[in-house]
């Protein structure tokens, strides 16, 4: 079972889902504010997040932005808008999916049990074997890379993204395939892809500009390649 934080300001219905998950044999932490949640996940590790956007003291959507900076966690949105815009901006954002309020504890369970299956398959043991492009070393067993020898401090979404573009050098991934393989979307914009594409470079010492790694082929897609451009 899972460890949940339920983040909730209506009483109500923050102790029907901890009521919920606790019969479901998942370990619950509950608070009602954005920023318990943010020293809740700095202190304790959870499995899964469950944010409400309709907090007293922060907006959601910055809650969630907030939190990301601070863990990986899987994060479900549990909301009463049902804007498609701006659920595609918080999933660009970072969130793992979201449910539109009223839900019913069973949509709750599958979509839970839906996030926890991704997010696990992602630490799992995928092919073992150290992925290196030219100075690059990249571990997808450890889930650790590295850059000439040194550590790279990773986000679990930039692993993923550098991780498969690892696995295929040298090759042009199409967008639509990268939403598909590394966020699990059927759809969303390029906003998503180019956001981590600039953090990854941040950390990788390049720019969109000055690419050694990493590189963009407008209306096409993205690839890595050493910057000798020669396989190893």
């Amino acid at each position: 079972m899972a460890s949940v934080l339920v983040v909730e300001d209506d009483q109500f219905v923050r102790s029907a889902l901890i009521r919920h998950l606790t019969e479901a044999s998942h370990t619950v932490r509950s608070v009602g504010t954005a920023l318990e949640a943010l020293r809740e996940v700095a202190h304790f590790r959870f499995d899964l997040v469950i944010l409400d956007l309709g907090l007293p003291d922060l907006d959601g959507s910055e809650a969630l932005k907030m939190l990301r900076g601070l863990t990986d966690v899987p994060v479900i949105i549990a909301t009463a808008r049902d804007d498609e815009a701006e659920i595609v901006r918080l999933l660009n954002d970072g969130a793992d999916d979201y449910l539109i309020k009223p839900f019913s504890v069973e949509h709750l369970s599958a979509r839970m049990a839906a996030v926890l299956r991704r997010s696990r398959a992602a630490g799992d043991a995928p092919p073992s074997g150290v992925i290196r492009v030219g100075g690059l070393s990249i571990d997808p067993l450890r889930r650790q890379a590295e850059l000439d020898g040194a550590a790279l401090d990773l986000t679990r979404r930039e692993f993923d993204l550098l991780a498969f573009l690892a696995g295929r050098p040298g090759v042009v991934v199409p967008r639509k395939e990268l939403l598909a393989e590394v966020w699990q979307l059927s759809y969303g914009d390029d906003q998503t892809i180019d956001v981590h594409l600039s953090w990854l470079r941040r950390k990788l010492g390049e720019t969109a500009a000055r690419p050694r790694y990493l590189h963009t082929l407008r209306g096409v897609g993205v690839k890595l390649e050493p910057p000798n451009g020669r396989m190893p």
